[in-house]
């Protein structure tokens, strides 16, 4: 078996399953890089807390192979997969949208349904039920900056955002084209029509890295979250300069991996409270499992997995 699969390894099941024959292969997390997922950990652990035979694995896939990554999954009998960087928003393009993935404009969860591959997204639920549970506040009560708001878990996350009630929301991106898009979508009055929760004289402001008035809008808020990959690598700098962090600042990367990041390690050196990603994972991560298999409760089962930072 191995810890990290490919596209060529989908070719055939003997391929995918050779060593683990009476354990194949159902679920996976696509993705690229890949290998330092734990989505594995806490998945295969409830799998088998269920007393399902089957394995949860990795899979690395280039962009602009995800359609032919679902096409092969689905022939090989998968179940589903949860989709990660880079690709939540090419899964889009290869599968039925759920209404709310839609909403929030990505997809992080599939689910091969018969003939059907359903694209559902649990990133935006995920990380509200994370920021509950490490900083012990809603979003509703607060002013959100996202950071690498252009990316599939950025749309997800600034729209969760809106739809929670966070009082004031800025993007900041490298490309201010993406930003400002997802700026008109979530201006829209149809949003308010859906979720009661979302505020009448809401504040949403786009904002490139180089935008004079960054060091401003970062200050006026009261959460920071870092959701693009910067981080993810070593040699990574911090996504923010230091000057945009005061230590009243609640600062979320959903980087896990390492476990702090170059702008954790700044804001923990600023005196804010901080947090990374795992928590978002196992949250995000239940909610998918259940779309795999409804009425369950995967939660503490993955928690434990994933340590007591979870």
């Amino acid at each position: 078996m191995k810890e990290v699969y490919t596209l060529a390894d989908l070719e055939s099941r003997d391929l995918l399953d050779a060593g683990a024959e009476n354990k194949p292969a159902r679920l996976a997390v696509i993705g690229h890089p890949i290998a330092h997922s734990a989505s594995p950990r806490m998945h295969q652990a409830a799998l088998d807390d269920r007393g399902e035979n089957m394995r949860y694995i990795r899979i690395d896939v280039e962009p602009g192979k995800v359609g032919e990554a679902f096409a092969r999954m689905m022939k090989l009998g998968f179940i589903g997969c949860n989709v990660t960087v880079p690709h939540k928003l090419e899964a889009m393009e290869h599968c039925e949208v759920d209404h709310h993935a839609t909403m929030l404009g990505a997809v992080n969860t599939i689910h091969f349904d018969g003939n059907r591959t359903i694209g559902y997204n649990t990133d935006g639920p995920g990380f509200e039920s994370a920021i509950e549970q490490d900083f012990k506040l809603s979003l509703s009560s607060m002013k959100v900056a996202v950071v690498g708001a252009g990316g599939g878990a950025g749309q997800a996350i600034a729209t969760q955002c809106v739809v929670s009630g966070a009082r004031k929301l800025v993007m900041v991106n490298r490309t201010i084209e993406k930003i400002d898009r997802l700026r008109d979508h979530l201006e829209d009055k149809q949003l308010e029509s859906l979720f009661s929760k979302i505020w009448k004289d809401r504040e949403i402001i786009a904002l490139s890295f180089d935008d004079p008035a960054l060091r401003e809008h970062c200050l006026s808020c009261d959460l920071i979250v870092n959701t693009s990959s910067v981080g993810l690598k070593p040699g990574d700098p911090s996504i923010l300069p230091a000057d945009c962090l005061k230590p009243e600042h609640l600062v979320y990367d959903t980087i896990y991996q390492p476990p702090v990041t170059p702008l954790l390690a700044a804001a923990i050196e600023t005196g804010c409270r901080a947090s990374n990603g795992l928590s978002m994972l196992v949250h995000q991560g239940a909610l998918a499992f259940q779309h795999w298999f409804p009425g369950s409760v995967p939660l503490p089962v993955m928690r434990a997995a994933l340590g007591k930072t979870a």
